[in-house]
């Protein structure tokens, strides 16, 4: 046909985002090859301290008395399991361990919830942030320093004690009574956790629209109407998160903190799994058994991360993957 011109070859632009990921791994690697340099010294403590010493586990199926090789320790499968959860210490300890770990996660993030939206009412910047630094601080002090401080001031001869005489009211043993001693390492650590534990919540509430809270003033709504239908819905999606995370560290009591605080007069009460396994493992030369409870520590924490990631995604809307 005259007059015609032939059509150019259609071409389809590619996005840029699928140039990119089409990119071979050794572009990438000339590309930011710094970058994997610096990543480096993490994988090698990775490798060393995390993946290494999984070859240990192989104690908690075997019998060793702590002389000669592991791999020549006869094995007896589930034999260290069955002795500590056939033992009179079991039970004790796990309770032990619950009661503890939730009494922190629970009063813990009520606590640090607390001081946020106190924090955030706060109208003098000076005010607040003196506020927010003391209330901090303490989570940057380590339990062998609180311990050391908690043991005289708490002590039936401490400056407390003697306070509570000086106007007549009754002593407490906070360190040397087992009813007492559960509730002494919770409300330590909720002191020194809090105000750290606020700061995402504080977070959260710099997020919250301000004419919200405009409208609600102008609507006639005073300061706690305010805080309880706007700042506590505001941060709720914070606060579930939060409670969803917490779930994977229940296990988790505190060795630190009952270590340096503990005592015989309190085992019924205040021994927990990890000071469990240092002191009939490593004290008490019950290397197999300790990597027996440890290991069984340590699958049942793995679960409740899953767990606690799958809550969070189910109710928070919060992926990691």
């Amino acid at each position: 046909m005259t007059g015609t011109t032939p059509l150019a070859p259609v071409t389809l632009a590619v996005p840029k985002a699928a140039k990119a990921a089409s990119k071979s791994f050794r572009v990438v690697l000339q590309q930011h090859w710094l970058l994997y340099v610096m990543l480096l010294p993490a994988l090698a403590l990775l490798a060393v301290f995390s993946y290494y010493p999984l070859w240990g586990l192989r104690l908690a199926f075997v019998k060793y008395e702590g002389v000669g090789r592991i791999a020549d320790a006869p094995w007896i499968g589930w034999g260290n399991f069955a002795r500590f959860f056939g033992g009179p210490y079991a039970a004790r300890v796990i309770g032990n361990t619950l009661f503890i770990a939730i009494g922190k996660i629970i009063l813990g993030q009520m606590a640090a919830i607390t001081i946020a939206l106190l924090i955030n009412e706060v109208r003098y910047q000076g005010y607040k942030r003196t506020i927010q630094t003391i209330s901090t601080f303490p989570h940057f002090l380590s339990w062998i320093i609180i311990g050391a401080t908690m043991v005289r001031l708490l002590s039936t001869v401490g400056p407390l004690n003697r306070a509570f005489d000086a106007i007549g009211l009754p002593k407490v043993r906070f360190l040397a009574s087992a009813s007492t001693f559960p509730w002494t390492l919770i409300s330590l650590d909720i002191w020194k956790g809090m105000g750290f534990g606020a700061i995402i919540y504080l977070a959260a509430l710099m997020g919250i629209n301000p004419e919200l809270y405009e409208a609600a003033t102008v609507d006639g709504a005073g300061r706690f109407k305010r805080l309880w239908h706007i700042s506590l819905p505001g941060i709720f999606s914070t606060i579930a998160l939060m409670a969803c995370l917490n779930l994977g560290s229940i296990l988790n009591a505190g060795f630190e903190q009952v270590l340096v605080l503990y005592n015989p007069v309190v085992y019924k009460t205040g021994d927990i799994i990890d000071t469990y396994i240092f002191r009939e493992g490593y004290l008490g030369n019950e290397f197999a058994l300790g990597t027996a409870v440890g290991l069984f520590k340590s699958a049942i924490g793995f679960g409740l991360i899953m767990l606690s990631y799958w809550l969070a995604d189910r109710f928070a809307n919060y992926r990691i993957f």
